[in-house]
């Protein structure tokens, strides 16, 4: 037996508990892995709250990142005692994921550990700061480099956010944070942000273009401020479209990208190929501050995931929660 956050869905109600489950109950998968650590991002919040349909397949177990150790392996690239890490590949949403003691996975989904970091700095990381590495890696390969001007970040004071600015700061950009929690402006200032903006200035309906500032941007709220961000890109500019805390929904217009050259890019970090994958890990794993990373996160049990969520919705959770299975 072994515990798990079980979603189950009857007469159109999702009920969310945590639930003792039997471990004939696994999906199928070629390992086996014991969880020490998952985290709560916006996309889980949003599955064990069922404030949106995150969930495709019923009964769920959410996680959408896990670190754990692998107890059995009928796959030639991995034996137990490996330490290993999943991000995406739609577990939590149609694969049992990472809010249980255990996993069973497809070993084409596992990350070995990159050295030199743990499996809780790993998880402080998670898809949060896979997607921001991946983000940076985008605008670079758009030739948006240090050189060429200031680098926007929106929601600044989530996980995306925050490690885009350490990221960015720690390769030589200029750093703006976009956030609507200007109280947490010393703490983004020392994350590497040289200015700190109210997300006001985004976030209603704007012009078609605006004054150009931004060399790039790291955009994490989708709907006006996107807009907004992309008529105020300089001439050639990218931004890099990772969030929609905001909204999905686009309410620009073609005027940046027709008259200014300006590029967006899609990051879809859930079914990115492995390839990419590896060498994004492999420079967060050689980019990332230990200090940073202490200030950004914290550490809750495995009990607390659904308050934890609904604090995540409610925004008041600044930077990473990293969900301590055996707390």
């Amino acid at each position: 037996m072994f515990k798990a956050w079980l979603v189950t869905k009857a007469d159109k109600q999702q009920t969310a508990a945590l639930t003792q489950l039997d471990e004939g109950q696994l999906p199928e998968g070629d390992v086996t892995v014991r969880i020490e650590n998952s985290s709560i991002n916006y996309k889980d919040a949003l599955a064990l709250t069922g404030k949106a349909p995150i969930i495709r397949r019923f009964p769920m177990v959410p996680g959408i990142d896990l670190g754990g150790i692998v107890e059995q392996s009928t796959s030639h690239n991995y034996h137990p005692g490996d330490k290993v890490i999943v991000n995406g590949w739609e577990i939590g949403e149609v694969h049992w994921g990472g809010l249980s003691e255990l996993a069973r996975l497809r070993s084409e989904w596992l990350i070995k550990l990159p050295e030199p970091l743990t499996l809780f700095d790993a998880m402080a990381l998670g898809t949060a700061g896979y997607t921001a590495m991946l983000a940076v890696m985008a605008l670079e390969k758009f030739g948006v480099g240090p050189e060429k001007g200031e680098i926007l970040v929106t929601g600044a004071g989530g996980g995306v956010g925050g490690f885009a600015i350490s990221f960015l700061a720690k390769l030589g950009y200029d750093v703006v944070a976009s956030t609507g929690r200007l109280q947490e402006s010393a703490y983004l200032k020392s994350l590497g942000a040289k200015e700190v903006i109210d997300r006001a200035q985004f976030s209603g309906p704007g012009k078609a273009l605006g004054k150009e500032r931004w060399a790039g941007a790291i955009e994490n709220v989708g709907s006006h401020t996107l807009a907004n961000v992309c008529a105020t890109l300089k001439r050639g500019a990218a931004v890099a479209c990772c969030g929609n805390a905001q909204g999905i929904d686009f309410p620009g217009t073609v005027a940046p990208f027709i008259l200014r050259g300006v590029t967006l890019i899609g990051i879809d970090s859930d079914l990115c190929p492995m390839p990419t994958r590896l060498i994004a890990w492999d420079r967060i794993a050689h980019t990332v501050d230990k200090k940073t990373l202490s200030e950004i996160t914290q550490s809750r049990p495995l009990s607390e995931a659904m308050s934890t969520a609904e604090e995540v919705l409610a925004g008041r959770i600044r930077g990473r929660v990293v969900i301590d299975i055996n707390g």
